[in-house]
């Protein structure tokens, strides 16, 4: 795969400690997708994809794996297709199976250097943010991107600090007793308030940011070029 692009930017060195990386993706939606592809695209050679979720017509509107033509197929077995039409030599992993916290401890098998949380359960999320931190494995969360509409609002930063987002709100109400913990929980936040749709609104460009940001988050931080997170 070339990289020549990348690597002006970050130098050699830095492509490399990017290939050797293992990163853990939950949840292939809007946002997790755009990790995965951007991810790839940077040079991500090692990667598990987990979801047990079908892709649906509703999805196409935002989520880059759906097209007309792979409806009801799997998001992971969908996914590492793409993959290797990107990178041939990429070894890619699959859980295809909905996680919840009950059988959360199978995403611990074997040892990663990030996990991306881009599920919408909250009870998964707040498990994996204490199993994480148990473990010392380096974690970025995605919070709400459903009802928002301006991407410009998008910022990364840290749990303690999130307002204007619901499911930031009940993540720190769950874990309201733990407040050091949340001063180390990376995020994907809007600072947007929700547009109150009787449904889940989305758009295709707003879990997209929020996905590109999350890479953004992590090739910083490996390359050593650290992000001022937003206060």
């Amino acid at each position: 795969m070339n990289l020549s692009r990348l690597e002006s930017l970050v130098g050699n060195e830095n492509i490399e400690k990017i290939k050797k990386l293992k990163i853990l993706v939950l949840g292939l939606g809007g946002v997790g997708g755009y990790v995965v592809e951007s991810l790839v695209r940077c040079g991500v050679s090692n990667i598990t994809l987990v979801d047990g979720d079908t892709i649906k017509p509703s999805n196409i509107n935002r989520q880059i794996i759906a097209t007309s033509k792979n409806n009801n197929k799997y998001k992971t077995k969908e996914w590492k297709k793409r993959i290797k039409l990107i990178n041939k030599d990429a070894i890619v992993n699959i859980i295809n199976t909905h996680i919840t916290d009950d059988n959360i401890e199978v995403l611990f098998s074997d040892n990663y250097d990030y996990i991306v949380d881009a599920c919408d359960t909250s009870k998964v999320k707040v498990k994996l943010i204490k199993e994480c931190h148990n473990k010392g494995i380096k974690l970025i969360s995605s919070m709400g991107t459903a009802n928002k509409l301006d991407a410009t609002k998008l910022i990364i930063t840290t749990l303690d600090k999130t307002e204007s987002d619901p499911l930031a709100r009940k993540l720190r109400q769950e874990l309201s007793k733990e407040k050091e913990l949340m001063k180390d929980v990376v995020v994907v936040t809007s600072t947007e308030k929700a547009i109150n749709n009787k449904m889940l609104g989305s758009t295709a460009f707003v879990p997209a940011v929020a996905g590109l940001l999350i890479t953004n988050y992590i090739i910083l931080d490996i390359t050593k070029n650290k992000l001022i997170l937003n206060n």
